[in-house]
């Protein structure tokens, strides 16, 4: 566990991504089987433990330390894994000679009934060093936080292959392998070294590395689109998908490459095809696209029952058709993959499966027109630009596929709780709920952030929550905001939707601070009243899905 746990804690306290990878690469090239392995399906999330739940943590804690001091210190801390490293205090009459090694905890892990699990962490608790502890913790509960992303870690696991390796192996290649592959990987780890041959990536139903567009700089990018070199498509207010039918294996994945077919049980009925697709997922009533929340509402489901299959219905709106019968369509022009892609859903014939219209444009000025207008109204986030002649790349490539999105829609709104972050953020308030003025003048909460300012300006924020503070409910606080004294926060959003949930009966799609409006009074603040014309303005451009057909 050592190795793993010194893992852990640089990578949790080093920013930038090119030191990340190297950290990773180098415990991967110097770690033995099966432990390397175990600690890269940790850090891609591919590793749980359904036995081990964090009330056992906190029990375990409870019964060695006074639980009052472990509620107040956990307050303090913010992270269960880390306050509880901290204070156990272990038993140096039950300690082991040695500290346990990382597969040995996870195989325990694996294996063990509920019931075995609480004594497994006393003993594991007192082998270890603080530090082994919070790795230990963090494996166990699968909240490492250390700021590497799946992809990111896979790209690490690419450069464990020697440095003049001609074969020029990827984050894509190891994608292309990994639902085919079990941890610990030891395949993966030979063919990488050249110690074997490339394990075998024609699993059926498996997910493939995702294209990925780069936004567009208006100013360079803009004027070389033109019709005969590019389409434009419509990007929809959705998650991006891919929806794989191969051999009888019916398979939806997310854009990250985690299945979610169990949550979508008739989307999955409708795939009656032999080829992997690429789309957006969507609910779609009527042929219209509905808002995202919608969406939300279906998403992190082990499974979904009837009543919510019929009020919201799932569709893939599909632009893009990566296999076909067998054969892979990646290296094919876009044009032609998409020739494909239409006669394959005129044969499923189905409303579940639409194919993502073609935007008709004859100049730059229309396109621009459209974008900020779109007659598929709140449905689209804005425009996608791609080169007809375009293959298929996994990654983000500068240059074929462009995202062009509309301009944000932006309040004034009044800070008025805020609560500790996690990992790194644990000893700051960074994680902002703030709200707009009512007719009888108080705030109704309409929207929570956590991102869009800089670490100077998080430190800004920190001392303006702990300088204003008026109550205090556990990790959050409750801050001075009325008319004469508050900070407003310019908020940047993508949608609103209403919500019965919400006491302000709205809610917000990807809300940020984009700025920090030190120089306007809290009076002048954006009202509810405002938000909710905003909310209708919206409603009444929704359009149905057929209205973008050229």
């Amino acid at each position: 566990m050592r190795a793993f746990a010194e893992l852990l804690d640089r990578l949790s306290l080093t920013a930038s991504r090119n030191a990340k990878l190297t950290l990773l690469r180098d415990y991967l090239r110097a770690t033995p089987d099966p432990d390397r392995g175990w600690a890269l399906a940790a850090i891609t999330g591919d590793l749980s433990f359904d036995a081990a739940k964090p009330a056992m943590i906190r029990a375990a804690v409870e019964r060695r330390v006074d639980p009052l001091l472990f509620r107040w210190s956990y307050d303090y801390v913010g992270d269960l894994a880390e306050t509880v490293a901290l204070i156990w205090p272990a038993d140096p009459t039950r300690r082991a000679n040695r500290e346990p090694q990382l597969s040995e905890v996870v195989e325990t892990l694996k294996t063990a009934g509920r019931s075995e699990v609480p004594a497994l962490i006393e003993r594991w608790m007192d082998d270890l060093a603080p530090k082994g502890r919070w790795a230990l913790l963090k494996l166990m509960t699968g909240a490492l936080r250390v700021g590497m992303s799946a992809r990111l870690a896979k790209t690490a696991a690419a450069r464990v292959a020697p440095d003049d390796d001609p074969r020029g192996i990827d984050a894509s290649d190891v994608e292309e392998l990994w639902q085919g592959i079990d941890a610990p990987y030891g395949d993966l780890f030979a063919w990488l070294e050249g110690r074997s041959e490339r394990p075998a990536a024609d699993a059926p139903g498996r997910f493939r590395p995702v294209m990925l567009s780069v936004a567009l700089d208006e100013a360079v990018d803009l004027p070389r689109v033109t019709p005969e070199a590019w389409i434009a498509e419509w990007k929809w207010d959705g998650i991006r998908v891919q929806a794989v039918r191969e051999a009888g294996v019916a398979r939806l994945w997310s854009r990250t490459g985690d299945e979610i077919s169990r949550a979508f049980p008739d989307l999955m009925a409708a795939l009656e095809f032999d080829g992997a697709v690429d789309g957006e997922l969507v609910v779609l009533r009527d042929g219209q696209v509905a808002p995202f929340g919608d969406l939300q509402q279906r998403l992190n489901r082990k499974t979904v029952d009837p009543k919510m299959v019929a009020s919201h219905p799932a569709a893939l709106i599909a632009y893009d058709l990566l296999a076909e019968a067998g054969e892979d369509l990646r290296p094919l022009p876009l044009v032609e993959r998409r020739t494909r892609l239409a006669a394959m859903i005129d044969r499923v014939g189905s409303e579940r499966m639409i194919l993502s219209p073609d935007v008709a444009f004859a100049d730059v000025a229309q396109l621009t027109a459209l974008r900020a207008d779109p007659p598929v109204g709140a449905s689209a986030e804005g425009l996608m630009l791609k080169r007809r002649d375009s293959v298929y790349v996994a990654g983000r490539p500068k240059g074929p596929w462009f995202k062009w999105k509309r301009d944000p829609h932006v309040i004034d709104a009044v800070l008025m709780y805020a609560q500790r972050g996690s990992g790194k953020r644990s000893s700051f308030y960074s994680d902002y709920t703030f709200g707009v003025w009512t007719d009888d003048g108080t705030l109704a909460p309409v929207g929570k952030a956590y991102f869009g300012f800089t670490d100077e300006e998080l430190k800004q924020l920190d001392k303006f929550v702990r300088d204003n503070t008026v109550e205090r409910f556990g990790p959050v606080r409750s801050v001075t905001a009325s008319r004469e004294h508050g900070l407003v926060l310019e908020i940047a959003f993508e949608g609103l939707q209403r919500s019965s949930r919400h006491k302000s009966g709205v809610a917000m799609r990807f809300p940020r601070v984009s700025r920090i409006r030190w120089d306007k009074p809290p009076a002048e603040a954006d009202t509810l009243g405002n938000v909710l014309a905003l909310l209708d303005a919206l409603e009444r451009e929704g359009g149905r899905l057929a209205a973008a057909a050229p």
